[in-house]
């Protein structure tokens, strides 16, 4: 009886350069590295736009689950320039991204 371990299959961005130093990104879904690799060249291959590879390093980027969001800039600013917070993590929350942001912090009492 032969037992074959099924991997994940998992999707990723796969990033070389070409003959010119140009890098080129293919998305593919693959079971392990190797197989990552080789579906990105096979991709890259059949495009017009890759003329050869360099002998060089082959990036391979993998995420188990890439989730986009798309968020109004008027909301965002409008949540952190809102007064109070309905709960103590998120006034820290709203402080903290007011310190990235180079804004003042607001200490407010609840």
């Amino acid at each position: 009886m032969c037992y074959f371990a099924l991997m994940a299959v998992r999707s990723c961005r796969v990033t070389i350069q070409d003959l010119e130093g140009i890098a080129h990104t293919v998305e593919v879904t693959a079971e392990s590295l190797y197989e990552a690799v080789a579906q990105g060249l096979a991709a890259l291959r059949r495009s017009d736009w890759v003329h050869g590879f360099q002998q060089g390093i082959v990036r391979v980027s993998v995420a188990d689950v890439r989730v986009e969001h798309q968020v109004k800039l008027a909301d965002f600013t409008q949540w952190l320039e809102k007064p109070g917070a309905k709960s103590p993590r998120e006034m820290i929350q709203r402080q903290r991204l007011r310190s990235i942001l180079g804004m003042p912090i607001h200490v407010s009492n609840q």
